[in-house]
């Protein structure tokens, strides 16, 4: 398990003196979930290999919902937590439902994937990877000029191209306002784009785009490791660097090999990842145990969790997503040695506390992890 390390950080160009790493251990093991445990709401994971099932958290019961397929990232909650896109298992479309599975409307007949790029206007990436936006309800399509592209910016023009150049590969944000086949506006260069070091998401409301970079951590050691940034395109165009972890654990790994798993909290402030590390230059092979943090990109300040560590964090650690009021993670965690299979475990980041919510979460597309945390009808 990663060391409690505490250490103080000055962050160049601010004047406010932050801690690199704060360490939340309430001493207690993982609690099992009591009467009225909050918040409240609907989490939506997979417990057999069949369809996305409902756990409904205040009455502590789980059933599963017909007519969808197991859903991976694909399946996307809507800003005010009160609607899920999902792909129907009889036509193989996107559809739109409340999260109890009630209310199910279509969306749209054929697509790769289907995002909420606002409340009422849907990102939709074509089987041939274009993408457009159109309302929800249907009507023009809007296209964005998405060559190399692969995250678009919610209710904004921007995105993150992956370019080649010469034998490794560079990210740039980039305007996606020209149409197709036209020259693209001025770029923000966000440097090398690496595997295991390269994680990266949007806030919610758009503002803010927070990325994992390569870092050497110190003189004395040539093993890169992980920080995150964050850059606000059309306001600050500089990045800021928003973590401090080398000077807490030395090189580190942030997440795993899918690039788009930085979870931002619904309001905004808080970003949930793993740090995983590194005892060699292999980011795949040499590691320890992971562990959850949680960045407040309002103070600066970054928060370790002890109550819960994994080893099943390549290629990818267990998704983190956010119950709507921000106070709570939920995940899939493996307790060694116990008969429960994945256990639903929700931490609140406050107290630091682990609950397990649930049990037997059934790993589909390669990993125990839950869909979505919204609210009942």
């Amino acid at each position: 398990m990663l060391a409690c390390v505490l250490s103080l950080a000055v962050v160049p160009g601010r004047s406010q003196v932050i801690e690199a790493v704060r360490s939340v251990c309430p001493g207690v093991g993982i609690q099992m979930r009591q009467p009225g445990f909050k918040p409240g709401g609907i989490i939506l994971a997979a417990f057999d290999r069949g369809s996305m099932w409902v756990y409904n958290i205040d009455s502590d019961r789980r059933y599963p919902l017909p007519e969808t397929n197991p859903c991976g990232t694909n399946c996307r909650l809507s800003r005010d937590a009160r609607w899920i896109t999902y792909v129907d298992s009889q036509t193989q479309s996107y559809a739109r439902m409340r999260l109890d599975g009630t209310e199910r409307t279509p969306l749209i007949d054929y697509a790769a994937d289907v995002e909420w790029w606002s409340e009422d206007r849907l990102l939709v990436w074509t089987p041939t990877k274009q993408a457009y936006l159109q309302n929800v309800g249907g009507g023009e399509r809007e296209y964005l000029n998405v060559r190399g592209v692969s995250l678009v910016q919610p209710g904004g023009r921007w995105g993150v191209r992956v370019e080649p150049a010469d034998d490794s590969f560079e990210r740039f944000l980039t305007d996606l306002t020209p149409g197709l086949g036209e020259p693209t506006a001025p770029t923000i260069d966000l440097g090398v784009d690496r595997p295991y070091f390269n994680a990266a998401a949007w806030s919610r409301d758009g503002r803010w785009l927070a990325y994992a970079a390569p870092v050497i951590a110190t003189a004395d050691v040539n093993v890169p490791g992980s920080e995150i940034f964050g850059i606000q395109p059309g306001t600050e165009a500089v990045p800021v660097q928003w973590t401090r972890l080398a000077w807490a654990y030395g090189s580190v790994r942030i997440n795993g090999r899918t690039s788009a798993e930085l979870s931002w909290s619904p309001d905004n402030r808080y970003i949930a990842f793993w740090v995983i590390p590194l005892i060699g230059p292999d980011p795949a092979a040499n590691t320890g145990t992971a562990v959850i943090h949680v960045l407040d990109t309002q103070s600066r300040e970054t928060r370790s969790y002890c109550g819960f560590a994994t080893t099943e964090h390549t290629p990818n650690p267990p998704r983190l997503i956010w119950s709507p009021d921000s106070t709570h993670l939920a995940f899939g965690g493996n307790i060694p040695g116990d008969d429960k299979g994945y256990l639903l475990l929700a931490l609140d980041i406050e107290s630091g506390v682990f609950t397990q919510l649930s049990e037997g979460i059934y790993p589909t597309f390669g990993g125990a992890d839950p869909i979505a945390w919204g609210l009942a009808p």
